[in-house]
């Protein structure tokens, strides 16, 4: 017996093999993400659970809990959250407008605090130099304020007028307690009512602060006599 004897007779139909066919029996697409519903032909997918994986099945199932849509969908909310939602921005809304209110009038009230707190120190500077106007007022009644002395004082009467600082106080104003000092009073028919006559001291403000007042010499009315009228009287017997 030879060694092709021990070998089994092998056909032709024999040697040719069935070809392998791969379906794809995968109840998710894995290029879409979505249940597949049906084959080709119509008829609904079938996967045997032996080929099925437990992977397709919880994928299938959370297709299904999640209403068929696509993943990053935008999903309709209920009616009572949206309004609890518009309700949360109208306050949101509302906090920001009242902060916004709060910060407009804290910068309004700093603002103006710091234009009082600079009024105020510029006033307490031209306080200070009251007396030198009065000593520069004096030199110029007298006639001593010339050469380069009158073009310092002329350039300090500017400086301070420029700054807010304005006199007050002049023969035939009306007297006005706020504003007048009286210190002499007389009576005159002259006069229609209480008047200043004389300025003894100039008065100043600067702005509406009366950083000092005037001290002047008032006048009151006072109504004429008779004519042919001694005083004495009329109805005294001699």
């Amino acid at each position: 017996m030879t060694a092709n004897a021990d070998k089994p007779d092998v056909t032709g139909e024999e040697q040719e093999q069935e070809p392998v066919v791969v379906r794809d029996r995968r109840r998710i697409d894995p290029e879409t993400g979505r249940r597949r519903s049906a084959t080709s032909n119509g008829d609904e997918a079938h996967v045997p659970e032996s080929i099925s994986g437990t992977l397709d099945d919880e994928l299938a199932r959370a297709a299904e809990q999640g209403g068929g849509q696509p993943e990053g969908a935008p999903t309709e909310q209920p009616a009572g959250e949206q309004s609890g939602l518009h309700q949360q921005v109208e306050e949101l809304t509302a906090d920001i407008k009242r902060v916004t209110a709060e910060y407009a009038n804290f910068r309004k009230r700093v603002e103006r605090d710091r234009e009082s707190v600079i009024e105020s120190a510029k006033a307490s500077v031209a306080g200070e130099l009251l007396t030198v106007l009065d000593d520069v007022e004096r030199a110029e009644a007298h006639g001593d304020l010339t050469g380069a002395f009158k073009s310092v004082a002329d350039k300090l009467i500017a400086t301070l007028d420029s700054a807010g600082l304005k006199p007050f106080g002049a023969e035939g104003e009306e007297f006005d307690p706020a504003v007048h000092e009286a210190v002499q009073h007389d009576t005159s028919a002259e006069v229609s009512g209480p008047t200043v006559t004389t300025v003894l001291r100039r008065g100043y403000q600067f702005g509406d602060r009366v950083l000092r007042p005037a001290m002047v010499a008032v006048t009151d009315h006072a109504p004429e006599e008779p004519e042919g009228s001694d005083g004495a009287d009329p109805t005294a017997q001699s």
